[in-house]
């Protein structure tokens, strides 16, 4: 359309519009008029607009003619909103006032929405006739509330690729047992699945007397057999997780106390160190001792098993190698650290061999090397709590005492150093779960708590107190579901905190593993 087109001088001054216009019901050409006579009057004698429009001697508008301001307000009676989704159509085409009354449609078309999610599809086949049945309306067009229009002013494109040509994205925050699509079908879709729980308080508590206070000793240790094996003092017990019964293995001369407890991997053989620089083998099963191996100076802290082969380390600083096939005590020694040795474990693959020790060194070892083929220098404090992954090849966890707080993560595989998390808190031990990607730590000053996490993120499933003194001690049961706790409050405490590998959850026998506090000596 020309810019003039439409529009006359009428002669004074102002254009008149003689096109076809469309103009609310009631209103004339002549009312879009201004009244120029007083909005003169409202300017100035210098005015550029009074001049523009001339000098004019009318002082006030006329008082027989009508004033409209220049403001134009439409009227909203010949708008047609339903092309706005701003008022519904009803679904026999009537018109938009005659559905105004009738709001109680949307209500009965929610009450059948609820009714069917509630109770299924075959109970909303029953519901009570609706309105629209009472007014005759048989249309099939799908009833729909006051809120929901029938056509849409935008509309938005959705991804169907996920669950097949007409699916739709479904919420993770949707609740509603029918589906995305609010499709009444009839099939309910399972619920999501709750989050594992974690309890809290021990299943378990069994009292430990004279269970040393002691950072550099290994004290609790669970066997393949479900047999757990606690050093107390001079003395080694056994407790049996099926029958609950307590053996006492062995006693030493008031001059030698037990300083470390270790397992074999399969067999029901218990390697102990002594105070003294001993390692005896004890034959569980008809509580006997097999052999006694010399070789270290000093204390023996903490062992290690891989098949046939038992490493040693010592308050001496070194490392023994046996062999209990061979009459010698030991076949070889690994020299390297300046300190204690106070943490010893072996990869799943019997192929390396992890130590740390007070000089805060955390070394890997080979079977053939005398020297550690990769040393970590990264921790402040002395490493105890080693842990191997038995998810990912190569993947290695390690704590540090009170001065580092930290655990961290290597790749033995690629001599990196992965990543490192400030526990807040000393770093007793660490474990692996065999069932699910998680492991768990215990920690002394100053917080005495278990944490479990959640790896690689490392977020924190379950915090578990309880423990008055530092959680010095760690053992996790064969079915890799509960663990073991000790600590120098003298106690030791049972907790279930991570799944079985087939069902995902924990049963226990309530006859063995019943609650309750009892003594292991």
């Amino acid at each position: 359309m020309d810019a003039e087109e439409g529009v006359e001088n009428n002669g004074g001054g102002m254009p008149s519009f003689r096109g076809p216009l469309n103009l609310p019901a009631g209103m004339s050409l002549d009312s879009l008029r201004l009244d120029t006579t007083m909005r003169m009057s409202r300017l100035g004698p210098g005015s550029p607009m009074k001049q523009a429009l001339g000098n004019s001697s009318t002082v006030g508008p006329s008082p027989t003619r009508t004033s409209y301001s220049d403001r134009f307000i439409p009227s909203r009676s010949s708008s047609n909103l339903t092309n706005y989704a701003l008022l519904d159509r009803s679904p026999s085409g009537l018109h938009p006032a005659h559905n105004s009354d009738n709001r109680e449609d949307g209500a009965a078309a929610y009450s059948l929405l609820l009714r069917t999610e509630l109770f299924g599809a075959e109970a909303g086949s029953l519901s009570p006739a609706t309105p629209e049945k009472s007014m005759g309306l048989t249309s099939r067009e799908p009833i729909r509330s006051p809120m929901s229009p029938t056509r849409n002013l935008f509309r938005f494109k959705t991804d169907h690729r996920a669950g097949g040509p007409n699916s739709r994205p479904e919420s993770p925050y949707s609740l509603s047992p029918i589906g995305a699509d609010g499709a009444l079908t009839g099939v309910v879709t399972s619920p999501r699945k709750a989050p594992r729980k974690i309890a809290r308080s021990p299943y378990k508590v069994l009292d430990a007397p004279a269970l040393q206070d002691d950072f550099y000793l290994n004290l609790v240790d669970w066997s393949s057999h479900n047999v757990l094996a606690v050093g107390l003092g001079t003395c080694v017990y056994l407790w049996s997780a099926c029958t609950s019964k307590v053996t006492k293995l062995c006693d030493f001369t008031p001059t030698d106390i037990v300083c470390s407890v270790g397992w074999t991997q399969r067999g029901t053989y218990l390697a102990v160190g002594t105070n003294l620089g001993e390692v005896q083998i004890w034959d569980a099963q008809r509580c006997r001792k097999v052999r006694t191996m010399a070789g270290h100076r000093t204390r023996v802290g903490t062992l290690a098993w891989s098949s046939h082969i038992l490493s040693s380390g010592s308050r001496d600083r070194n490392i023994l190698q046996r062999d209990v096939r061979v009459q010698e005590d030991f076949v070889s020694k690994l020299v390297g650290h300046k300190s204690e040795v106070c943490g010893l474990k072996w990869s799943y693959d019997d192929r390396e061999l992890a130590s740390g020790g007070n000089d805060n060194q955390l070394f890997v070892w080979n079977q053939q090397s005398s020297q550690p083929f990769l040393k970590f220098s990264e921790h402040t404090a002395a490493v105890k709590a080693i842990a191997w992954s038995p998810h990912q090849h190569g993947l290695l966890a390690s704590g540090g005492g009170t001065a580092d707080r930290c655990i961290r993560f290597w790749n033995t595989a690629t001599s990196t150093a992965l990543n490192c998390y400030d526990t807040g808190s000393q770093v007793c031990n660490l474990v692996w779960s065999k069932n699910v990607n998680e492991l768990v730590s215990t920690h002394g000053y100053s917080q005495n708590q278990i944490i479990v996490w959640r790896y690689p993120a490392m977020s924190k499933l379950a915090t578990l107190t309880g423990h008055t003194m530092r959680v010095l001690y760690l053992a996790i049961s064969p079915d890799g579901q509960t663990i073991v706790t000790g600590a120098g409050d003298e106690t030791l405490r049972f907790w279930n905190v991570f799944p079985s590998p087939k069902s995902q959850s924990t049963v226990r026998d309530t006859g063995v593993w019943s609650l309750g506090r009892t003594h292991i000596r």
